[in-house]
């Protein structure tokens, strides 16, 4: 994969595994009644890296949260018979034909001064810029209008692969105004209803074809290259005065009115005697459907910048108390599979009773990222900047480490002999053995010989974070459970 190009120099084929290491754990399989398709299907699935990105584009109310919702196969994204609406969640995990990959749906814009064709260009220009490969919704009843050109042009520039969808074909007669759009010259319209699922087989293939099996990764490709690290929270928490104090010069715009930065700035600093590119991220308002135009943008490239960062640190204001919104933009860099430092800034304005409550705070609101490194900082002052590197350094260690299959099930078996999987329905449960299939973050593969309940799952994972480590980065743990045979025991 990928991501083991970077870590070892190597790229195999079976996730992180040798190639001897993985003879061995296929024959262990075998023995135990797994068939090996499945296996290697399950160590794929597990050790594929970063998903490819999708992004759906167009102007608005041509369908496009619709067609998101079709191809992710539930009601996600909001959808209703008006331009702009937009929703808190615009990055959706999808799977067809046995693949998967994420869909990035652009569909909530306002149109603001700038007039109609600056905004969906925008819009578009954010979204493509994180997508392996986009698909370009247009109304086939109304035919391409000039915002459609303008969006054509925005996408021969990136020079993505496109997939062209003519949105709104309910039955044989509209099949004629989808050929009509050959004219934009992106070659087949692919008529579709995605109110009524029409076509969108056909669209999908095509857009599994236009994807790549695993994407370029955005991160880390050069040895030895700057490591990348993003800069994320609520808008005014000290973003930008904290990528200054770190640089040691102003080199972005501080201002008490929140949300000055819009536009995600890259910034060479070095520290400890190292280059870093930090990324200071527009901030993430509380809720995107309230936001103008502008504000909506931010938090596309917020997103996307997460998506090529390597490491993710949240600023958190100590002197306010922890909230929703900074749980919500932890759980995004999480989901996203990136190491995190956890910063509480503006330190030096606590009193006693504030650190007090804090710590419960922390303790009860932020207790599912306990494993994060925490630097209690001050972006003014300057007060335990020195810590921030070290943070960042075992985050990345956790990161990118990784167990020997050999070492991980002897682990496993000690857990299942000192504490077995509770017995219900009468079963009880066992795993049986394990492989971690990848890194950054670290994936395991866990095969058993029944359903692993959440709790135990979560216990697994606490266990290999005591024995292993893992500081600083999330862990996926995916279970797959052996199917009666009638060969088998």
């Amino acid at each position: 994969m990928n991501d083991q190009i970077h870590s070892d120099g190597s790229d195999h084929e079976h996730g992180a595994l040798g190639d001897a290491e993985y003879a061995e754990f296929m024959e262990l399989a075998a023995e135990e009644g797994f068939d090996a398709e499945e296996v290697e299907g399950a160590i794929g699935e597990a050790g594929h890296g970063p998903l490819p990105v999708l992004a759906v584009v167009g102007r608005p109310n041509v369908g496009k949260s619709t067609l998101v919702n079709r191809i992710i196969g539930r009601r996600e994204a909001v959808v209703e018979d008006k331009p702009g609406v937009t929703r808190d969640r615009v990055t959706y995990e999808a799977e067809w034909a046995g693949r998967r990959f994420k869909v990035v749906d652009t569909g909530g814009w306002e149109q603001d001064v700038l007039g109609i064709d600056a905004s969906v260009a925008a819009q578009a220009e954010y979204a493509i810029e994180a997508a392996d490969a986009v698909v370009f919704v247009v109304d086939s009843t109304v035919g391409a209008t000039d915002t459609d050109e303008a969006v054509v042009k925005l996408l021969r520039r990136a020079g993505k692969p496109v997939v062209l969808c003519a949105n709104k074909v309910d039955g044989q007669s509209g099949e004629a105004d989808a050929t009509a759009l050959w004219s934009l010259g992106l070659g087949e319209p692919y008529p579709v209803s995605s109110l009524h699922g029409r076509g969108t087989g056909d669209l999908l293939d095509a857009v599994l074809e236009a994807l790549p099996e695993a994407p370029a990764q955005r991160f880390g490709t050069v040895i030895g290259g700057p490591r990348r690290i993003a800069l994320i929270g609520r808008p005014n928490v000290g973003k930008s005065s904290l990528l200054n104090k770190v640089a040691n010069e102003d080199r972005v715009v501080v201002n008490e009115l929140a949300g000055t930065t819009r536009d995600p700035v890259d910034e060479l600093i070095e520290l400890g005697g190292i280059t870093w590119k930090f990324i200071d991220t527009a901030g993430i308002r509380r809720r995107v459907h309230l936001q103008e135009g502008a504000d909506y943008y931010a938090s596309l490239r917020t997103a996307a910048a997460v998506e090529k960062a390597e490491v993710a640190v949240v600023l958190i204001d100590a002197a306010e108390s922890i909230s929703v919104q900074d749980q919500r933009i932890i759980t995004m860099a999480v989901e996203a599979g990136r190491a995190l430092v956890i910063a509480y800034n503006k330190w030096d304005t606590l009193d006693e009773e504030r650190r007090y409550y804090l710590e419960r705070e922390i303790e009860t609101e932020l207790a599912q990222v306990a494993w994060a490194p925490r630097v209690n900082v001050s972006a003014v002052t300057g007060r335990h900047m020195e810590k921030l590197v070290p943070a960042i350094e075992t985050a990345l260690a956790g990161w990118e480490s990784r167990v020997p299959t050999g070492r991980l099930n002897a682990f496993l078996g000690e857990i299942v002999a000192s504490h077995p999987h509770p017995v219900r329905g009468g079963k009880q449960p066992r795993i049986l053995f394990g492989t971690q299939a990848g890194t950054k973050p670290p994936r395991f593969v866990l095969f058993a010989s029944g359903f692993l309940e959440h709790g135990y799952r979560r216990f697994v994972e606490r266990r290999l974070r005591e024995e292993f480590g893992f500081d600083g980065t999330p862990i996926h743990i995916s279970v797959r459970v052996r199917e009666k045979r009638g060969r088998n025991k």
